[in-house]
């Protein structure tokens, strides 16, 4: 961390994300906002040569310098500090490309090595697309799942945070037919301890957790499905044992409601759209992704490539800029 006139500030890494989508345009008009300096000293690794294409672009007032490592870091209102991962290569603009994947990977590497260093208190992604880091050989799903094979993670989740609502999910990027077999005791327990992990970083101090049942009503007792009375509820009971302050399971189409009045701090969801469905209802543009249970704090702008819009200077940095901002407010 970075101490000015006696405000500790956190290093941040940010990742270009792919190149040829919207992730060099965010980032940089995300720096052009004078509050982002105000408590946090943002470095991005990426490509030189795209992101002073993005700045003449968009006519952004904003010097690029170049820097070997986060410890060679001068920060200066008027520049962004970029680490050149020298990979420029024929990636294409507006489309996924193996070229595009494979300099996206060397982002995110390159940061989750500084952070893992403690060379960085936090890393921030930008969105990469999943076809293209398939395209360039990588096995991964998504980003959730690289930064935790990276780090060597084995109990992780991926909670949504956005406006009045958090969520943390089960299940993430896996076919619908394939949830309720993964609807286990351990997968939910496990979940539901990451959720109050979750809300220790968020300096909760008196956490409200609800789980969601996975079928209509939360199975009315059994007889729309049996995954809350056999796996989720036994989950709740023991993590209630362990001194998690759990409830659940609650009936899906009612538990959001309840969040978002203010009665739940944050929601354990069974499958990705259960969760992202309602909090993308409500915070389209200012939604955050966080990965909970890496050694280093990990937020990302809840948002894809977006490739029929990039380099067209009319992204809008609105999540990027929370996540940025989140990320300085978290703590493990």
């Amino acid at each position: 961390m970075l101490a000015v006139t006696g405000i500790t500030m956190k290093t941040i890494a940010i990742t270009m994300g792919d190149p040829g989508g919207v992730g060099p345009e965010i980032i940089v008009k995300a720096l052009t906002d004078s509050e982002i300096r105000e408590y946090c000293r943002p470095i991005v690794i990426g490509d030189r040569s795209v992101f002073e294409e993005v700045s003449a672009l968009m006519t952004v007032p904003l010097k690029i310098t170049t820097i070997a490592s986060p410890e060679r870091s001068v920060p200066s209102p008027d520049a962004m500090e970029l680490i050149d991962i020298g990979l420029n290569s024929n990636w294409k603009k507006n489309a996924p490309s193996p070229e595009g994947g494979r300099m996206s990977v060397a982002c995110i590497e390159r940061a989750v090595s500084f952070a893992v260093d403690k060379k960085v208190d936090a890393v921030v992604t930008a969105p990469i697309s999943k076809e293209a880091i398939k395209m360039a050989g990588f096995r991964w799903p998504g980003h959730t799942e690289m930064l935790a094979e990276l780090t060597g993670t084995s109990d992780y989740a991926m909670m949504l945070v956005g406006g009045l609502l958090r969520v943390i999910l089960v299940t993430i990027h896996t076919p619908l037919r394939n949830v309720p077999d993964l609807i286990k005791k351990k997968n939910v327990l496990k979940t539901i301890s990451l959720a109050h992990k979750a809300c220790g970083m968020m300096s909760l101090k008196r956490p409200r957790i609800a789980v969601a049942g996975l079928n209509p009503h939360a199975g009315e007792s059994g007889l729309f499905g049996d995954e809350e009375e056999e796996e989720i509820r036994p989950a709740v009971e023991e993590a209630v044992k362990q001194g998690i302050p759990a409830q659940g399971p609650l009936p899906p189409d009612t538990v959001f409601h309840k969040a978002y009045c203010g009665e739940i701090d944050i929601i354990v969801s069974m499958y990705h759209d259960q969760g992202l469905i309602p909090l993308k209802m409500i915070a389209f543009d200012e939604g955050v992704n966080v990965t909970v249970g890496l050694p280093f704090i990990r937020t990302s702008p809840d948002h894809g490539t977006a490739y029929d819009i990039a380099w067209l200077g009319r992204a809008h940095p609105s999540s990027m800029l929370e996540a940025i901002k989140l990320a300085e407010r978290l703590n493990i």
